[in-house]
């Protein structure tokens, strides 16, 4: 039987495993492996329910902020020079994670006959996805002189862009980029902020984006609780969507930022070979932690919370 350390030990373990996937999620990666580490659900709750029960919601964060800030760190700098050297065979691999953790999902849907409106659910988040990677790329913003109004669009779009934090498939970056705030952000962020130039107006910035993010995250939190509670199915359904359709998405964001075009593809045969490999790989791997996963909980059905929460 695990005791509470336990629980929160093995839930700093999955946030760690959650943080690494988080940061390919910031970089449009991939979405979905995440699920089979049954804490997104735990993540949605807690944070919904953190103005309600603050210490337990607080108790169920702690172990996951921690481990995600291993994760993000472990993973940053070798993504980074994966992504710049080798684009495609990097994208390929997470989107191979991301097919392989399509059981996660696909198993909540499972026993009931699949109607019209499960087709729609799913439909129109799956070409949400595919149409934002085809949209224009807005004009770079301006955010070294801005107007109290300036300032209000800023905390909106951090508002929007915290949507791709909650919900998989949703591609943060892309949305930024068509906006015209991805570049001018990062910027401001690597050639201002952590240089000390233009602090004062750098802090504001940002700051102002953090809090429409961290307000965002709690609201579409509550918003994706509430779903899951009234309509699962059909949730789960609009989930499959977004994820099917940013696997198209997430190749052509990558290409796009690595400057590609079709007439400047890569010619050879090895490259094309190796993304196919990092394909399989990715999908054998993610697939493999869900019948992991599965087995676990066919073992031992009370989960995790339930026995942390009789121990205490």
């Amino acid at each position: 039987e695990i005791t509470s350390w336990q629980f929160y030990i093995m839930n700093l373990l999955h946030a760690i495993l959650y943080g690494a996937v988080s940061l390919g999620k910031a970089y449009d990666l991939t979405e979905e492996p995440k699920k089979a580490m049954d804490i997104y659900e735990r993540l949605i709750n807690a944070v919904a329910d953190i103005f309600k029960d603050f210490k337990s919601s607080l108790k169920s964060l702690l172990p996951v902020g921690i481990g995600m800030i291993v994760g993000v760190v472990a993973l940053l700098f070798p993504l980074e020079w994966a992504l710049g050297a080798f684009p495609l065979p990097t994208v390929s691999l997470f989107a191979g994670l991301a097919l392989g953790g399509m059981p996660s999902i696909t198993d909540k849907v499972k026993g009931k006959r699949i109607d019209a409106k499960n087709v729609f659910a799913c439909a129109i988040p799956f070409l949400l996805a595919v149409l934002l990677s085809f949209m224009p790329i807005g004009a770079d913003k301006n955010l070294l002189d801005l107007s109290f109004g300036g300032y209000v669009i800023l905390f909106l779009v951090g508002l929007l862009g915290s949507s791709a934090l909650v919900i998989p498939g949703i591609s943060g970056s892309m949305l930024l980029l068509i906006l015209g705030y991805y570049n001018p952000i990062v910027s401001l962020a690597t050639n201002h902020l952590l240089v000390g130039k233009d602090l004062g107006v750098s802090i504001l910035v940002l700051g102002t984006v953090a809090i429409g993010i961290a307000f965002g995250f709690i609201v579409i939190s509550m918003i994706m609780k509430a779903l899951f509670e009234k309509c699962p199915r059909g949730t789960y359904f609009a989930i499959i969507g977004f994820v099917l359709g940013s696997i198209p998405t997430i190749f052509v964001s990558t290409a796009k930022e690595a400057g590609m075009t079709p007439a400047t593809l890569p010619t050879s045969p090895l490259h094309w070979i190796s993304c196919v490999l990092l394909l399989i790989f990715g999908f054998a791997a993610s697939f493999s932690l869900v019948l992991y996963v599965k087995r676990k909980e066919a073992a031992k059905p009370q989960d995790f919370e339930n026995q942390a929460s009789n121990e205490g």
